[in-house]
């Protein structure tokens, strides 16, 4: 059985530096047998990989991408506070946020990106409950953010 490492290489994807914090926190708190991950934005190389709202300058084909880039970017924070994402039993909850133009309604297939990547990576681990809000702005202008809870081992 491949790990949650293997399952991401495999799809290409290169797990990154945790992203530092872009205010007062950090990347993850561990309580009992969860550990919640801060909001990630889509930064890679300490730059954004996209600005705008969602239904204006991006499209919701973009937007899933970069949905995509905030999971890894969380998965990463889980591995630097776990070292092994085998420890994850299953992640319980996501909430995504879309910066969007106020006519544009598709959060939820916005926030897949990030879904889907998280099922690829953890299996049967990584089906969970999620919600997907709209919202005027985000830091740094991205257009969409995610925070995850695990339950680990």
């Amino acid at each position: 059985m491949l790990s949650p490492e293997q399952r991401l290489a495999e799809l290409g994807w290169t797990l990154p530096d945790v992203v530092a914090p872009l205010a007062s926190y950090t990347p993850t708190v561990r309580t009992g047998d969860h550990v919640y991950v801060s909001g990630q934005v889509p930064l890679v190389g300490g730059a954004p990989a996209g600005t705008g709202k969602v239904g204006a300058e991006v499209t919701l084909e973009r937007a899933g991408e970069l949905a995509a880039i905030c999971a890894l970017n969380g998965i990463a924070a889980l591995k630097a506070e776990l070292g092994e994402l085998v420890r994850v039993r299953r992640v319980v909850k996501v909430l995504g946020f879309v910066a969007s133009d106020p006519s544009f309604h598709e959060h939820p297939k916005v926030i897949n990106g990030a879904s889907d990547l998280i099922g690829e990576a953890f299996g049967a681990a990584g089906v969970h409950a999620r919600s997907a809000v709209g919202v005027a702005a985000l830091p740094r202008d991205v257009p969409v953010e995610v925070e995850m809870i695990a339950e680990v081992g």
